[in-house]
């Protein structure tokens, strides 16, 4: 596969800093009064303690609601499985869906240090009224009196949804901001700190799983066993927590100033491009337009070089794009882009600042390139979003038609995805501290692993992952039709424990797909579009999760014709769990196919110099 590793472009292109500027950073970042930044006391795994420790008690409140999700909606609002199921995944998509929101915010106009801090407050309001829907007697859904489990008044159901779509939009505006607010604290043009940046996101990962480990072991089991009011309650009392936490560090962050929209500036190319779609792009890339000094034009960004891309762009074509910039054989998508930077002969007489709208710098034109050129990487992450998805709902229902009872003791089914957890846990050190370390020595590269062969390999341990849960299912329908179960809505005596792998698997595979798109995304993202584009990831992950759910209404669609019971009935007995792991294990094969083929024809980006 390609690599965004293959060399230390920061290094070669001459960006380390002069010695006499060292005790400063070198890429941009300001104090929080907007001076320039010492190295000495500012930023570095200092800062970065009180932003992990923000995410810790942040992702702890989300997974306490996440986890147990599918057990409220089936044992107290009465939803059946498959509408239990759909739900959550539409809430969980909408969590990372709202990613865009905060991105565009923090790039635009507040920094992602005052989005961390918004939005951080509107989750802790959403979790508070979760909590009273679950505690306050008229907002409490009614208990079922046997058999008959009446079902909750339009009032209940808007006060819960509310508060929950509320959590939605505040972990949105968190998580886009707070792995690139936390990768900011490390200079990108200091050799020791850049390799340290690296490192970063496998601990941000640890760190999340830190605060899940203990929502799907110690929550989920106040949550059945003590009640919701309390269940919902310490999320909130963490989330809390975790805007304390945040503010702390107030004095020693590293702050990178906002861009402007880069909305408007991707408008701003297509438009400037397609205006000149009658003059040639020169051949001597230097006569495009860029500014003189080493200043970008772009607030809060550095320069980038620019790429002469002459292969074949047929996806990008088939967007109309061959209508706006009249595109010949000859004259690829990406040479298209670049007429956005052509000096016309009335614009090489002018001594102002031209119009963006009709003459775009090269590092704006370049800027485009650069997200056009991630679009089938970041694609690669729906069907793997829409795998991981299933932890929360059918690895749930699931595991309550299998024994839960171990002596004495019963398991919350949800408390299986602290398997899920302690692979993460398990494999973060063991990535960080022996893999990649191994891989350095073997190839002499910086980074060791690619995260391009980082990502393909989580790809491939998804297929794993959804196998495994078939085969489970598979086990548990041949020992229910042995005790002639199949038509009786209980329990198979196979024990939960059989879950295990399929966690385990699930959880591998995030440290090196999760992990790795955060990293990469960061990387290879323009310096005024981190913000958005590490929500790109996040809104792969919405986008498959919306797929999973669109794939279950399909499924139910067409098994259930003709009376039939379908895949996934009320009663699982009755069903086939198992066609539907092996459809998502097809796809994510097919889909790893797929990300092999991008990947090795990704082409990187150059900084060419800090302002």
């Amino acid at each position: 596969m390609g690599s965004v590793d293959d060399d230390s472009s920061l290094v070669e292109q001459g960006l380390l800093q002069d010695p006499l500027e060292r005790q400063y950073t070198g890429d941009g970042t300001v104090d929080y009064e907007g001076n320039p930044v010492p190295k000495e006391n500012t930023g570095g795994w200092r800062a970065c303690a009180f932003i992990l420790g923000n995410e810790c008690c942040e992702r702890l409140a989300f997974f306490g609601i996440l986890t147990n999700l599918v057990t409220y909606l089936t044992n107290k609002l009465h939803q059946g499985n498959a509408s239990a199921a759909k739900n959550v995944t539409i809430w969980q998509g909408t969590c990372y869906l709202t990613t865009l929101i905060g991105a565009v915010l923090a790039d635009t106009y507040w920094g992602r240090y005052w989005t961390i801090g918004v939005f951080s407050t509107i989750y802790f309001l959403g979790l508070c009224i979760l909590t009273l829907s679950a505690s306050v007697p008229a907002l409490k859904p009614p208990e079922c009196l046997g058999s008959h489990c009446p079902p909750a008044t339009p009032a209940q159901y808007f006060v819960f949804y509310f508060g929950l779509y509320v959590v939605a939009l505040g972990t949105g505006g968190v998580k886009t901001c707070v792995s690139s607010f936390g990768a900011d604290q490390f200079d990108d043009t200091d050799s020791k700190e850049r390799i340290t940046k690296a490192s970063f996101f496998n601990w941000y990962y640890f760190s999340i799983y830190l605060g899940a480990l203990a929502s799907s072991t110690f929550i989920v089991w106040i949550q059945d066993n003590v009640g919701w009011a309390l269940g919902f309650g310490i999320p909130a009392l963490f989330m809390g927590v975790s805007i304390v936490s945040f503010f702390l560090g107030t004095p020693i962050y590293r702050f990178l100033k906002p861009g402007g929209s880069p909305i408007k500036r991707i408008c701003q190319v297509l438009v400037a491009s397609a205006r000149k779609q009658e003059l040639a792009v020169p051949e001597d890339s230097s006569l495009l337009y860029e500014t003189a000094d080493k200043k970008s034009a772009i607030e809060g960004s550095r320069k980038l070089e620019h790429s002469d891309d002459m292969r074949p762009c047929t996806f990008y074509q088939a967007l109309c794009v061959d209508y706006l910039c009249n595109i010949s054989r000859k004259d690829r998508f990406f040479r298209c882009l670049d007429k956005a930077a052509i000096v016309s002969d009335a614009e090489s007489k002018i001594d102002y600042f031209p119009d963006p709208w009709r003459l775009c710098t090269v590092t704006q034109v370049e800027e485009l390139k650069i997200l056009l050129r991630m679009f089938p990487i970041w694609a690669s992450g729906i069907i793997f979003a829409a795998v991981y998805s299933q932890m929360a709902t059918l690895f749930v229902e699931q595991g309550t038609m299998m024994n839960t009872t171990i002596g004495s003791f019963k398991i919350p089914p949800a408390s299986l995805s602290c398997f899920d957890v302690i692979s993460v846990v398990v494999w973060v050190p063991i990535y960080d501290k022996i893999l990649v370390p191994l891989a350095k020595k073997i190839n002499g590269t910086e980074r060791g692993i690619s995260v391009f062969y980082r990502m393909g390999i989580g790809l491939l341990v998804s297929v794993a992952c959804m196998s495994a849960a078939a085969v489970v299912e598979i086990m548990r329908l041949q020992r229910a039709r042995e005790l002639d179960l199949i038509d009786k809505h209980v329990a198979v005596p196979i024990s939960v424990l059989w879950q295990i792998p399929q966690y385990f698997l699930l959880g591998a595979s995030e440290v090196f797909m999760f992990a790795g798109q955060v990293e990469f995304f960061y990387d290879q993202s323009p310096d005024a579009m981190r913000s958005l584009c590490t929500a790109l990831p996040l809104v792969s992950f919405a986008l498959g999760n919306y797929l999973s759910s669109f794939i279950l209404t399909v499924v139910i669609h067409f098994t259930t014709q003709g009376g039939k019971p379908g895949w996934i009935p009320d009663n699982l007995n009755e069903g086939h769990l198992d066609y539907f792991f092996w459809l998502l294990a097809g796809l994510s094969f097919l889909n790893l196919l797929v990300y092999i083929v991008t990947a090795k024809k990704y082409k990187k980006k150059k900084a060419i110099a800090i302002f």
